[in-house]
């Protein structure tokens, strides 16, 4: 009987067997109690769906009557099978017909349209109840929580204590919710106060959502508090603990709790426990703890389960593992479109951008779930170099086709999308953002925009957008004053950083670390190393390695080598662990102030103290270092055995150093290791060419010359600016194109004559060379 009632098909009963429904009612001698003993069977043995096919057949007869307790079944069937249409249909019936429907019909219509959703039926329903009992407040109370209406749910309550009416550990476990999600903690902890007072022996269902309710404040010492005073745990009560712990990034301590639940032997983890303990592994990047707790998964039958297979996929993928994400990927029985997005952001993630389209290929062609948002954000987060345009586009075709426009973060993906793949065409992007700014933009979308004036290095523009921003409803964040700052560094404004500072003092996120260690690196690489000391200092105990690292980089730039060095052994008596920046300020300042020995050290430190695997910047600053103390040779050996591979940088240090020192040979060395790996370099043939002419190898220099005129390399033009009341002034090097420039010339003129006034007799002849090379004699005053 069950397989012909789970086929579909439409039956009706009789007292011995089951017959086709096409045979005629009248036909068949059903009896009234034969038909509700059917329909209760079927609600019992939860064929919700032939119950109700069994319902529609049998009330198109206006003389059968229904009994109370199959009202009570029927609304139950719907409340399963979250059937609205249904619900209300029965409903109607019921209100139709001559049946006495007493308190207990109507609390389980009452659950029904809380279940389904439909609070304004609920309430409905509630307010012309003749008789109210502690279960119809709690169900209409549990509609509310579980459906975002959390005010509402707690003004019920009050009006249920008003009525003298005790709640019991299922009213609670209800309200306790609803106060999680209003957030109200002051509430919680009465409520926690109610529950000791009212329920002296401990009910699983209000202790379990207190230790929800706690994790959700992100109060966990209570929540651990809450959790050991339970007599008798249950699957619940452990579950809600491990996601606790594991959300509130307590991650060691959710797995020691599941550790320990599994001791006991009494319960065996389900998907959920499962998904909070992966989490957990993934956050910790513990592959180790992962696969042991993958073997778990697979003896308790849940390896082809999406919830935790899904899990599985997104911890492999987290910590690298890619392969080991694809193989539990395959083994999930039916993929859902959360499992699809894991491998797809995981792919994603680690660069396998085509892989990825791939995969969402299949998802899309699988014919079991559809793309969301999700899997399209993450598709557009693989597009980050410019040969992935093309590709980039089809994805924003898609958007458009099917409606993806209208959500937010996918328009801030494609946003970015363009900033990265469109890295000469700085339009793309302003094109996207205009089409959304006036009705959705949100700071994310500020934020990607003003990120990509400076991947184009338009400062200027930048702060351009950031005064329409703060003309716009959107309130700048953290994220936003960082991209500020960076500007402020790219065109050396200090005035313009001193702005950004009290904007920050004003609006309080001058408190948020990230903001102060990028105020420290603004002053610092403006200049103004007073200043960044001062901000620097009023962090207190809230600096961390990016505070000392950022400041000890300012001293060692800016030439102050012995203070850089100090300050670095200050950080390391503080208990602060060093980066692989700090190494390159503290080598940095080696160099500045020719510690040779003190720099080798470093270097040698840096690997077998701390662990840190030396870059192409450090190797750049030790080439500079031995390079400046005059031993090229020793600069030389130490490139040939660098383990990487030598770039432009270090090759372009030991030529600046080569000419400094006058060896022609190594400058000749360095140089064609810089054109063979960029032909087209400037500064290679220029330095190599003044070399040559210092020498008096003039036969070499004018081939070098020659040689540059053939591959149409150019020297850039060294470029300078200054701010004049609130104006940026840009100079190139030989610039005659600026306005001002006869006024300009008539000063520095001037400045010129007062220093051969002032200079030795011996120098002056040098000085009036050199104003003839340049002009200036020659200007009209």
């Amino acid at each position: 009987m069950a397989n012909i009632l789970r086929s579909g098909a439409r039956v009706a009963f009789t007292n011995s067997q089951v017959v086709p429904a096409t045979c005629s009612v009248a036909s068949t001698s059903r009896t009234e109690e034969s038909m509700n003993d059917h329909i209760n069977t079927l609600c019992k043995q939860r064929f919700y769906r032939e119950a109700l096919e069994a319902f529609d057949l049998s009330h198109k007869n206006s003389s059968f009557k229904i009994s109370l307790k199959t009202y009570v079944s029927l609304i139950c069937a719907c409340s399963s099978s979250r059937s609205l249409a249904q619900g209300r249909k029965i409903h109607d019936h019921i209100l139709r017909s001559n049946c006495k429907h007493d308190t207990i019909l109507n609390n389980h219509i009452l659950s029904m349209y809380g279940k389904c959703g439909s609070l304004r039926d609920a309430r409905q329903v509630f307010d012309s109840m003749p008789q109210r009992n502690l279960v119809s407040y709690t169900s209409v109370i549990t509609g509310y929580s579980h459906n975002g209406q959390e005010a509402e749910a707690i003004k019920l309550y009050l009006r249920m204590l008003r009525e003298d009416l005790v709640p019991d550990q299922y009213s609670f476990g209800s309200i306790i919710k609803a106060c999680a999600g209003a957030g109200d903690v002051v509430l919680g902890k009465q409520l926690h106060a109610q529950v000791i007072k009212l329920e002296p022996i401990s009910h699983l269902v209000a202790q379990n959502a207190l230790v929800s309710m706690y994790v959700s404040f992100n109060q966990i010492s209570d929540a651990s508090r809450v959790f050991s005073g339970i007599p008798t745990k249950d699957i619940i009560s452990w579950g809600s603990i491990i996601a606790g712990f594991s959300q509130l990034g307590y991650e060691l301590e959710a797995l020691s709790y599941l550790k320990e639940m599994l001791s006991y032997g009494f319960f065996q983890p389900n998907e959920y426990i499962f998904g909070s303990s992966l989490k957990a592994c993934s956050s910790l990047l513990r592959p180790d703890y992962g696969s042991q707790i993958h073997v778990l998964c697979i003896k308790s039958g849940f390896s082809g389960d999406a919830f935790a297979g899904c899990s599985l996929c997104d911890m492999y993928a987290r910590c690298g593992f890619l392969s080991s994400a694809r193989r539990v990927f395959h083994q999930i029985e039916r993929p859902d479109t959360a499992s699809w997005n894991v491998i797809i952001a995981g792919l994603a993630n680690h660069g396998y951008a085509d892989e990825a389209v791939s995969f969402f290929s299949q998802m899309r062609n699988s014919g079991f779930v559809v793309p969301d948002a999700i899997s399209l954000r993450s598709l557009l987060c693989a597009q980050t170099n410019p040969t992935a345009l093309r590709q980039g586009m089809q994805i924003h075709s898609f958007v458009i086709k099917y409606g993806f426009l209208s959500d937010l973060s996918v328009c801030n993906s494609l946003l970015t999308m363009y900033n990265y793949c469109c890295s000469d065409d700085l339009y793309r992007c302003f094109r996207m953002f205009e089409d959304f700014r006036h009705n959705k933009a949100d700071s994310v979308s500020w934020n990607a925009v003003l990120a990509a004036c400076l991947q184009h290095e338009q400062p200027a523009e930048m702060l351009r957008l950031f005064k329409m921003m703060l003309l716009s409803e959107c309130e700048p964040d953290h994220i936003t004053m960082g991209n500020l700052l960076r500007g402020c560094v790219e065109i050396s404004s200090l005035k313009l950083g001193s702005q950004v500072h009290c904007y920050n003092l004003k609006t309080g996120l001058v408190h948020e670390k990230f903001i102060t260690n990028g105020l420290i690196d603004m002053y610092a690489k403006c200049g103004s190393l007073g200043q960044a000391r001062r901000v620097f200092d009023a962090m207190d105990n809230n600096r961390d390695v990016v505070s000392w690292s950022s400041l000890i980089v300012g001293y060692a730039q800016s030439g102050f080598g012995e203070e850089a060095l100090v300050l670095f052994k200050e950080m390391k008596s503080s208990g602060i662990e060093p980066n692989h920046v700090t190494f390159v300020g503290v080598l940095t300042a080696c160099s500045h102030v020719g510690l040779v020995e003190e720099g080798l050290k470093m270097y040698a430190i840096m690997q077998t103290e701390y662990g840190i695997t030396p870059t192409k910047e450090h190797c750049s600053c030790m080439v500079d270092l031995l390079a400046r103390a005059g031993h090229l040779a020793e600069a030389e050996k130490f490139i040939d055995e660098m383990k990487l591979e030598p770039d432009v940088v270090v090759w372009k240090t030991l030529l600046s150093a080569c000419r400094t020192q006058g060896n022609v040979d190594l400058a000749q060395k360095a140089a064609e290791n810089i054109l063979r790996i960029d032909p087209c370099n400037s500064t290679a043939h220029v330095l190599l060419s003044g070399m040559y002419a210092s020498a008096g190898n003039w036969e070499d220099a004018a081939l070098l010359r020659s040689s540059m005129k053939k591959h149409d390399v150019k020297k850039v033009p060294g470029q300078s600016w200054i701010e004049v009341e609130d104006k940026v002034h840009v100079f190139f090097a030989e610039d005659v194109l600026h306005p001002e420039r006869d006024d300009i010339y008539t000063v520095l003129h001037n400045v010129w004559l007062q220093m051969v006034d002032e200079c030795k007799p011996q120098h002056k002849k040098r000085v009036l060379q050199f104003l003839d090379e340049t002009g200036l004699t020659n200007l009209q005053v």
